[in-house]
């Protein structure tokens, strides 16, 4: 992806993340709700792509969901990994079309922060060569911050995800000042990327909601927008197809 065909985009194309569909069905052992399903629904709707985490701990995805949701999702497939090779193994057996690294704890509810590429630039080096050479693109997902775009480029990353994590827990406080603050670091960081590597994709994701995510959708230069938690909640109430419409109307501003 060019930097011509980033820009030519006025709205964010939107992955939907579908890992607490599986939440739910492992929150009793069965085999429903199914996420595969859901991700094809999620598909028919409107979306652009499809995020899946597969935890180390596995407490919502599993292998088998990666392996059977592969050949028959229509658009591609974003899978979440931590950088072990365990997770080598599964992403350059799969073949998803992205492979996002995220930092994983196995005491967190979810993905508090960055992952710190900056302090392992060796070690990404090497992890993220394999990936390309299975023909996996791949992201890094980081706070937003120059240096961690410069470690990214110098890791020969074909994409940032900047975590908007801290913007949305401001906009829960309703914390104003928070709120500018938060946005004006996402702001100059996707500028800095683009400055000084145009051919760098920036997607930007983590707590987003239909209520907080016009300013981060109206940011020139974010190409995607990863949403999971928010728009699965919605589907409670109006059903997963249309919850996927709503979030996209939600990003028109």
């Amino acid at each position: 992806m060019n930097k011509t065909a980033q820009t030519s985009i006025s709205v964010p194309l939107l992955g939907v993340n579908i890992d607490h569909v599986a939440t739910l069905r492992q929150a009793r052992g069965v085999n429903y709700p199914d996420p595969v399903e859901a991700a094809l629904l999620c598909e028919q709707a409107g979306a652009d792509g499809i995020t899946l985490h597969l935890r180390e701990d596995r407490r919502h995805i599993i292998d088998e969901d990666v392996y059977r949701m592969k050949p028959l999702l229509k658009t591609r497939m974003n899978l979440e990994i931590a950088t072990t090779d365990e997770m080598l193994k599964v992403a350059t057996d799969v073949k998803p079309e992205w492979v996002c690294l995220v930092p994983e704890k196995r005491q967190e509810l979810t993905t508090e922060g960055g992952l710190d590429v900056a302090g392992q630039i060796e070690h990404l080096k090497l992890y993220i060569a394999s990936l390309h050479a299975a023909g996996v693109k791949v992201s890094l997902f980081i706070d937003p911050d120059s240096k961690q775009i410069d470690a990214a480029i110098a890791c020969k990353a074909d994409a940032v995800e900047l975590h908007t994590g801290q913007y949305a827990e401001a906009t829960l406080a309703s914390d104003k000042d928070a709120i500018a603050y938060e946005l004006e670091r996402i702001v100059k960081t996707t500028e800095y990327a683009l400055s000084v590597e145009k051919t760098l994709i920036v997607n930007a994701g983590h707590g987003l909601t239909r209520d907080n995510v016009g300013p981060i959708a109206s940011i020139p230069g974010i190409y995607e927008l990863n949403i999971g938690h928010a728009l699965i909640a919605d589907s409670v109430f109006m059903g997963l197809e249309k919850a996927v419409v709503a979030m996209k109307l939600a990003m028109q501003g």
